[in-house]
């Protein structure tokens, strides 16, 4: 089939490099000249909200897909009228706002923090003194990778949040004290067909995805079954076809949501190396009708995110060294920026933190130093 995704960045490009693989082709739509799925299928160098271009774009594709929320709804939905695109539009509109996301989420059943939606500065301090601090303040839409959010647990803390980021529509959520942070990655056909991989612990720093552990130690059963059921009521509700991540909060042995992604994600990077299949290609052979594939498989494993200018030649030899893969996004370092990942599996936990333990000096990630000494890894 002949696949069009919306953007070309690494996700895209990872899209593609599985789906290939399975025999389709490619056809990406991006308003960047240098791109990271460059060779991977014709690059339709336009913004997406140019019809002309739009049209040019669909001309001979089969389904279309995206890699990143951001993606104009309009233009989905343009597209949408003229061929299936995957996951819907809706469920695009939905993931952009936080507001519609958090009262979603709400509508089916998948716990939440309290949270308002503010514009004036008296909605404001009323959400704040009705929640009490310590909040998170964030803009309704655009915010990734810690953009476009601050926490607040002083006052003066919170009148600075409001002057950084008044002017635009904002979102108020009371402060989770959580244990840890878990993902769930699910995938679901147009048959109604569902699969899930296992909980993922995360590690964050300035809001950017570090580490992930897969699956995460220590998980109750009941905990992924809730999980799961988080992901399929919303899938189900929407009619989702695709990739679906959702990001939660684990307080006291208990799931609360933070925010959703619909299309394959950061925390899901890990299957590209386990036994079960990757969720790139589960996502391809969900928006193609073909038939998913098995998400478990025995092990551990830690994916590591490239970022910046930490990558080197020796850090690259370190992770082959201990058994570890390394995929670059074709990206040139630069501050913040993800560059790559690199995936370290073995046969369980104590395997893993034990390959992890070689790595760590070579890599100086502070979150990865952080999780051996939580476990007692010296």
């Amino acid at each position: 089939m002949k696949v069009g995704i919306l953007g070309a960045g690494q996700l895209g490009r990872m899209l593609a490099q599985a789906g290939t693989s399975l025999g389709h082709h490619f056809r990406f739509l991006d308003p960047a000249t240098e791109i990271s799925a460059a060779g991977l299928g014709e690059h339709h160098c336009a913004a997406f909200e140019d019809v002309d271009a739009l049209a040019q774009f669909a001309d001979g594709l089969d389904v279309v897909t995206y890699e990143f929320e951001n993606v104009p709804v309009e233009s989905a939905r343009w597209l949408a009228e003229r061929l299936p695109v995957h996951p819907n539009p809706e469920a695009l509109r939905v993931a952009q706002d936080r507001l519609f996301e958090k009262t979603a989420f709400n509508d089916h059943q998948i716990p939440t923090a309290d949270f308002a939606a503010v514009y004036y500065r008296d909605e404001f301090d009323a959400a704040v003194a009705r929640m009490g601090l310590p909040v998170v303040i964030k803009t309704r839409r655009f915010g990734y990778d810690g953009k476009g959010q601050r926490v607040a647990r002083t006052s003066a803390e919170k009148d600075a949040a409001w002057k950084d980021l008044r002017g635009v529509p904002l979102f108020v959520e009371k402060f989770v004290p959580f244990q840890r942070e878990l993902s769930i990655i699910a995938a679901r056909s147009g048959n109604g067909a569902f699969v899930a991989w296992p909980l993922v612990e995360n590690h964050h720093r300035t809001g950017i995805l570090r580490l992930s552990l897969a699956p995460a130690e220590a998980v109750a059963a009941t905990l992924q079954q809730a999980a799961e059921s988080c992901a399929r009521r919303w899938m189900e509700a929407v009619g989702y076809v695709g990739v679906l991540a959702i990001e939660f909060f684990e307080v006291n042995g208990e799931l609360v949501a933070n925010e959703m992604a619909p299309r394959v994600h950061n925390s899901g990077h890990w299957t590209m190396d386990s036994q079960g299949a990757s969720q790139f290609a589960n996502h391809v052979r969900a928006i193609t009708d073909a038939s998913l594939e098995r998400t478990d498989g025995p092990g551990a494993t830690a994916m590591i995110n490239l970022i910046g200018d930490l990558p080197c030649a020796g850090a690259f030899a370190a992770a082959e060294a201990v058994g570890g893969r390394v995929h670059l996004y074709g990206k040139s370092p630069r501050a913040g920026r993800k560059i790559g990942h690199s995936n370290v599996g073995a046969d369980d936990f104590p395997a893993l933190m034990s390959k992890l333990k070689a790595l760590a000096p070579k890599l100086a990630i502070s979150e990865l130093t952080e999780v051996l000494e939580t476990r007692g890894v010296r």
